[in-house]
């Protein structure tokens, strides 16, 4: 009998531990199927899945990590307090125009914009802080959702002057500007607009913030599930090989932002190109023709800079990359540009012609010379109601021989 009862308790612990297990499994079971299966932030045209750059960190821990500090990454995000440079505190937080005065609070952890038209009794709402436009190195612009509809607010940041200016074409009256898929593609790496067409509705839950590695490396669901249930496998799956592109393609990377506005639509949207297909099959600037380099402006074509420079044009192997590593932020690194110059201009095959004085003025530095920086005739912003338009300037990607005044 004693027999018997043992083994019907022991029955009982058993069929208990079971189900103890089984409520276990299926409450945390999610976790190691997450695991396996990545959570999908986009979908995109082609069917192929976002997953998000943190995704890569398992694997790529150091190419991650770097290209976080690139104003690529960083083009982009939610605003709040750490990712807006402009001061929100009193006598720094005012931007006064001629017929339009803004104040910039913070109320708790939200950002708003106060709009007070002068001369005229009307309240206007204030508008929220949602999306950062710009890495803050130049600058910053803003966006606000009205709705599911998206719009640039009408202050913006200048780093040189530390302060709140009008946002760049911004008249100087109260103003807001609708935000299309033109406008986004070079700051996300990817949105969907709910319009077939030109609109500014969007899915707010289907964006995917700053360039990052799916936006080069195309959307990556497949080829991290696959590692995730392979890890032994050393051959990339399911990933684009950008060494096995043409020079074209590798170009066409880099100018689906940095090419000028594109805004001559072929075939689908601003983000339905991919790495590694015919970026001219999808869009084109309104003048495809080849036009004088000095309307070429330094501000977003790059691209047609560099592709019109000497130096390009006598190789067959020279792209953006050939000075330009996308996974680490090397601004301001003149030691190593002035390195990628000497590689094939050496000290034996070219001879600088400029004084030794203006040499050492210059601290050796080939891109001073080469590459200077100019105003954009693209980018300006107004600085306040008594000030003319100030541009930005931008290295110029058109190599040449300069005059002393453009240094």
């Amino acid at each position: 009998m004693g027999i018997k009862k043992n083994l019907l308790n022991g029955a009982g612990i058993v069929s208990l531990l079971f189900i103890a297990s089984l409520v276990y499994h299926c409450k945390n079971g999610k976790t190691e199927s997450d695991y396996f299966n990545p959570e999908i932030l986009a979908t995109h045209f082609n069917g192929e899945q976002f997953v998000g750059s943190e995704t890569c960190l398992e694997c790529h821990a150091d190419i991650y990590t770097t290209h976080l500090e690139t104003a690529h990454y960083n083009t982009s995000a939610i605003a709040d307090s750490a990712t807006v440079k402009g001061s929100f505190k009193g006598g720094a937080n005012i931007l006064d125009l001629k017929d339009v005065s803004f104040e910039m609070r913070q109320e708790r952890d939200t950002l708003f914009q106060y709009t007070t038209i002068k001369n005229r009794n009307v309240d206007i709402p204030p508008s929220k802080f949602d999306i950062v436009i710009g890495s803050g190195v130049k600058g910053q612009s803003y966006l606000t959702w009205e709705n599911d509809e998206l719009f640039q607010m009408q202050t913006s940041y200048y780093t040189p002057l530390d302060n709140w200016v009008n946002s760049p074409s911004f008249p100087t009256y109260s103003y807001t500007r609708p935000i299309g898929d033109a406008c986004l593609k070079c700051h996300m790496t990817f949105a969907t607009n709910k319009n077939t067409g030109p609109g500014n509705q969007y899915h707010k839950e289907q964006i995917v913030y700053g360039v990052d590695c799916e936006r080069c490396h195309r959307p990556s669901a497949k080829h991290v599930a696959y590692h995730r249930n392979n890890p032994s496998a050393e051959a990339a799956k399911y990933m684009l090989k950008l060494e096995t592109l043409s020079r074209q393609q590798r170009l066409d990377a880099c100018a689906q932002c940095h090419s000028g506005l594109r805004q001559e639509l072929l075939k689908g949207t601003p983000f339905s190109f991919v790495v590694g297909e015919d970026l001219k099959k999808y869009s084109q600037n309104y003048n495809a023709a080849p036009v004088d380099n000095s309307k070429l402006d330094v501000h977003g074509n790059q691209y047609g800079l560099l592709t019109s420079s000497e130096c390009f044009k006598q190789t067959a192997t020279m792209d953006c990359t050939t000075c330009h590593d996308p996974h680490k932020n090397q601004r301001g690194n003149a030691v190593y540009f002035n390195q990628k110059c000497m590689e094939c201009h050496t000290t034996d095959s070219v001879v600088c012609t400029v004084e030794t004085s203006q040499i050492n003025e210059m601290g050796n530095n080939c891109i001073a010379c080469h590459m200077p920086k100019m105003p954009s005739r693209s980018m300006t912003v107004e600085l306040d109601e008594n000030s003319p338009e100030t541009p930005f300037y931008v290295r110029t990607h058109l190599i040449g021989v300069y005059s002393q005044q453009k240094k």
